[in-house]
């Protein structure tokens, strides 16, 4: 990993911060094309109605849109958690040429938790993988997100055996 990495890591988990303040999971992610932001997104499937709005997509969308081509072959896509199976099919349909990833994600990763996409070779496209760049700060994150939901659902259900709500 190169030092510059560490910069768009960083402008990622702003992003995925943000993303957890719009009360979506805080997923940022980020496009970079010969040293500069070319697009940029964080997890929006709640807020847009959209099960494709992940991090990864929107910045895909962003970059393809700014650069004016649905081909991204020269860029690299940093993104606090490892990609799903769609995200990793969009960044492959985008010809992405590195994907670098912070902390990886047991449950659906397709960079190599669960699956890994990159490496199968009857796909026509393999982006050069590289994960847990800042990966204790994307994980904590993400558990600090889903440990506020499940308190929130548990003031929730109290309030509802209780009868009693924060309006009383």
């Amino acid at each position: 990993m190169k030092s510059v990495d560490l910069v768009f890591m960083q402008h990622a988990l702003a992003l995925a911060r943000a993303g957890a303040v719009a009360n979506e999971v805080p997923v940022g992610a980020v496009v970079v094309c010969a040293g500069e932001i070319v697009g940029e997104g964080y997890n929006q499937p709640i807020s847009r109605h959209d099960p494709t709005a992940h991090a990864e997509i929107v910045a895909l969308r962003d970059a393809a849109l700014r650069l004016g081509n649905y081909r991204l072959p020269d860029c690299t896509l940093y993104v606090t958690v490892e990609p799903c199976a769609m995200c990793a099919g969009a960044i492959q349909h985008a010809r992405i040429a590195r994907v670098v990833y912070g902390t990886s994600e047991p449950k659906t990763g397709a960079c190599g938790s669960v699956v890994d996409l990159f490496a199968e070779a009857k796909l026509n496209h393999h982006a050069d993988v590289e994960g847990g760049l800042l990966a204790e700060e994307s994980a904590r994150l993400i558990s600090a997100f889903f440990q506020r939901r499940r308190s929130e659902a548990k003031d929730l259900r109290a309030q509802r055996l209780t009868g009693v709500s924060d309006a009383d």
